[in-house]
């Protein structure tokens, strides 16, 4: 893992956003030589999150809150 400093990254940003893209490595910027960000290369999410086949049964009435109304009994 690389370190640079934050003066530094600020001057050279486009570079080092181009340098950790290719080579999939990690920067820490640090400020008065403490650590405050790590960069990290993008990675594609390999797959969309879907609810698709996330109930497995249902039970019972969904809508019905479990009080008894006139309208129910005709």
């Amino acid at each position: 893992m690389h370190t640079i400093a934050a003066g530094k990254f600020k001057d050279t940003c486009l570079k080092t956003l181009d340098e950790v893209a290719a080579t999939r490595t990690p920067v820490v910027i640090t400020k008065r030589g403490r650590p405050v960000a790590t960069l990290v290369p993008y990675v594609e999410p390999t797959h969309g999150r879907s609810l698709a086949g996330s109930v497995l049964r249902e039970t019972g009435d969904p809508y019905r809150t479990g009080e008894d109304w006139d309208a129910d009994a005709s």
